[in-house]
């Protein structure tokens, strides 16, 4: 593999501009998750090679050339990676290098979380890296958010998030009436405010799982000019018709409806019919489900 210094994340552009660019392109709001894991590689790739991190670039850039075009943007899981050491990192390099090669937007899902010293080292770390934005755990509050927008990068709060287990924090009751989701947005919503575009929506956007659509409408007036980033479709049982709470009203274009929607495991790791590739079969999933979500932009 090369070895290369990655570029900086472009400054001359609002990250959410961008995103709502890339979304009009393809016409859907699909993101798709880069999540490999060794167990789950077809079985076609583990042949090619002992090397863990040959096997990985290999799915990886693979994933990306399926899905471009079909996708605006993806979302590797920078701990897939990281669980390979320096070479692993050095694959998500290349990976996030050849995804915003083929125009993906990329969103770099590490999920940081520290005090505004040891989070400005996270922002310069994921800017050199290349990616366009990045998830972030609000809980050692705005301090640990800031530096991320600071450096030009998007950025994702988690607010609302699709696993079962979040709710014995998320939906715990304040004195306010609020829950500490409803809460968590509001701080997303002010902070967010001085960060706009000419979209009319804010490089600091909040994860809401679309497992939690109950949820969907009141987050959703709480922040209306917040990208909602949306996990849960696919394997973890939600769905397209539980996105629509989410979605802003009004919007001129699919990239102003402030959702980008992620599938990882029902698109990466999708069976192949009778006399398909196993890349073949992650394009095929990735436009089905790009082709379900343009009902999002029709309704």
């Amino acid at each position: 593999m090369p070895k290369k210094v990655p570029k900086e994340t472009p400054k001359d552009q609002h990250f959410a501009d961008r995103l709502a660019g890339a979304i009009d392109r393809v016409g859907t709001p699909l993101c798709v998750g880069i999540d490999p894991s060794p167990e789950l590689l077809p079985e076609a790739l583990r042949g090619m090679s002992s090397d863990p991190a040959e096997l990985l670039a290999a799915f990886c850039f693979s994933v990306v050339d399926a899905v471009a075009g079909r996708a605006a943007a993806v979302k590797p899981q920078s701990a897939c990676f990281e669980r390979l050491g320096s070479l692993g990192v050095g694959v998500l390099e290349h990976t996030i290098e050849r995804a915003r090669e083929r125009g993906l937007v990329v969103i770099l899902d590490a999920k940081r979380g520290d005090i505004g010293s040891t989070a400005r080292h996270y922002a310069a770390a994921a800017g050199a890296m290349g990616a366009d934005a990045i998830t972030l755990n609000p809980y050692m509050g705005r301090s640990a958010i800031e530096p991320f927008l600071d450096a030009g990068l998007g950025a994702f709060a988690l607010a609302r998030t699709s696993n079962p287990d979040s709710d014995e924090i998320q939906s715990a009751r304040l004195e306010s009436g609020q829950s500490v989701a409803e809460h968590v947005a509001s701080v997303i919503a002010d902070l967010g405010s001085k960060r706009i575009g000419a979209r009319g929506l804010s490089d600091l956007g909040a994860v809401v799982g679309a497992t939690k659509s109950e949820d969907g409408a009141r987050l959703r007036a709480i922040m209306p000019d917040q990208f909602f980033l949306v996990p849960g479709v696919g394997a973890q049982g939600g769905t397209v018709s539980d996105v629509r709470p989410l979605l802003r009203p009004g919007a001129a274009s699919p990239g102003e409806l402030g959702v980008i929607v992620n599938a990882s495991r029902s698109v990466i790791y999708a069976q192949p019919d009778a006399g398909e590739s196993w890349i073949d079969a992650i394009a095929r999933s990735a436009s089905a489900l790009g082709d379900e979500l343009r009902s999002l932009v029709e309704s």
